[in-house]
């Protein structure tokens, strides 16, 4: 029996682990790296938002060419390039002083990123199939890890050498990621003899299957669902009581209460979802999410708000891995680099739009009924799906020309 899949599910758990937490090392602090370290002191909240916003701008429009790329050449020279690049990078920027060669570093990021989606692929193609879901929930945890870990290292970093400073130890642990890919990873199943599709033919193979459009469309919301909340919830903790000098650490707390939870929910959820179907998890877990959303308007203190948190990462833990292995479910093993590449094209719009809708909304409604809002429409997308059902009737997108049965050209 071959069990090299697990191997390979191992490493690459610790490659996106190492990725994300160098991410969250110091992009967290960007407004206090822009203000003290590059001498931002006029329009500080654009020159942040733009900061973050044109990185995810750039790998939107860049991943459908790299995911071209890597049902071409493989997902593996994919992970080593985006961590090489992205360790350089950082490393540059640790090096400026001046906030507009930052933003175009910045920009860089963006169009050489892509070592989590390839990643993702990786395993979702290299696993049995009885075993997808499983795998997929255990990538999840990866990240979420990492999104834990990343602050805390990058808060103890910052204060113990600086802001600056912590931009090298994040290229230091991305470089980890890289060498990872390049040593421990094994594709396998890797066909390179046919032509390269262009971009143009592959949204026209992916709009030609309407599951995956739906798929990529959940895949979109959920993650504008989740990235609206983000400006908002230390705000919230200060309307709920904390301090002025508790309320970074206690939101830092809640953020973590919802990727402890996915880190103990995901993988379980994967396993369930091989068992019971996608679908039917995804509905259970954007249900969940929906009543998390719903149920905050009845809690009124930082306790409370705490626990229901964490009770929705419990739920919320189901939908991600439900949506890669979807993904999965519906497209055909030699566009499916492409597929996830699309989805990263979506969740990185999602990333880019989510704050500054979320940000409108706080200024106009109460922040309770921001979270009242998202709960309704994560409520109205788990009645979709249900009705839908997305994985289970789509068909695969037949091979493009890129594929060796088809190639033309």
């Amino acid at each position: 029996m071959d069990f090299s899949w697990k191997r390979n599910l191992f490493v690459l758990w610790a490659g996106v682990f190492f990725c994300s937490t160098a991410y969250s090392i110091s992009i967290p602090f960007l407004p206090i790296f822009l203000h003290t370290s590059l001498g931002v002191h006029e329009h500080l909240e654009a020159w942040s938002g733009i900061s973050f916003g044109i990185t995810f701008l750039a790998s939107a429009l860049i991943s459908p060419y790299w995911g071209s790329l890597a049902d071409k050449y493989g997902r593996k020279p994919m992970l080593m390039r985006s961590g090489f690049s992205l360790a350089l990078l950082y490393f540059l920027t640790y090096l400026i002083t001046d906030p507009y060669l930052f933003l175009v570093l910045r920009v860089f990021q963006g169009l050489l990123a892509g070592y989590v989606p390839a990643a993702i692929a990786l395993v979702a193609t290299n696993t049995p199939e009885k075993h997808v879901g499983y795998a997929l929930g255990v990538m999840a945890t990866s990240g979420a890890t990492g999104g834990i870990v990343g602050p805390l290292v990058g808060g103890v970093v910052s204060h113990l050498w600086g802001n600056r400073e912590a931009f090298l130890f994040s290229g230091c642990v991305v470089l980890v990621a890289a060498l990872i890919a390049t040593f421990l990873v094994k594709e396998t199943s890797m066909n390179r003899s046919g032509s390269r599709s262009n971009v143009r033919e592959d949204l026209r193979a992916a709009i030609a299957n309407r599951s995956l459009m739906t798929i990529l469309g959940l895949s979109l919301m959920v993650t504008i669902s989740v990235m609206l909340l983000e400006p908002l919830l230390t705000v919230y903790v200060l309307q709920l009581g904390a301090s002025q000098q508790e309320a970074s650490l206690s939101a830092g707390i809640i953020f973590a209460a919802v990727g402890i939870a996915t880190v103990i929910a995901a993988p379980q959820w994967g396993k369930l979802g091989g068992k019971l179907g996608y679908t039917k998890i995804l509905f259970i877990g954007l249900l969940g999410g929906a009543l998390g959303n719903l149920l905050q308007i009845f809690f009124t203190n930082l306790y409370g708000f705490g626990i229901l948190r964490f009770a929705y990462g419990l739920f919320f833990a189901a939908v991600y891995p439900s949506i890669n292995a979807m993904i999965v479910k519906v497209t055909d093993p030699a566009f499916r680099g492409r597929a996830f590449s699309l989805n990263q094209s979506a969740n990185q719009l999602a990333t880019m739009l989510g704050p500054v809708i979320g940000g409108v909304l706080g200024g106009v409604v109460p922040i309770r009924y921001v979270f009242l809002l998202n709960g309704i429409a994560l409520l109205a997308t788990a009645i979709h799906i249900r009705t839908k059902k997305p994985g289970q009737t789509g068909k695969h997108v037949q091979p493009t020309s890129s594929d060796p049965q088809l190639a033309t050209k």
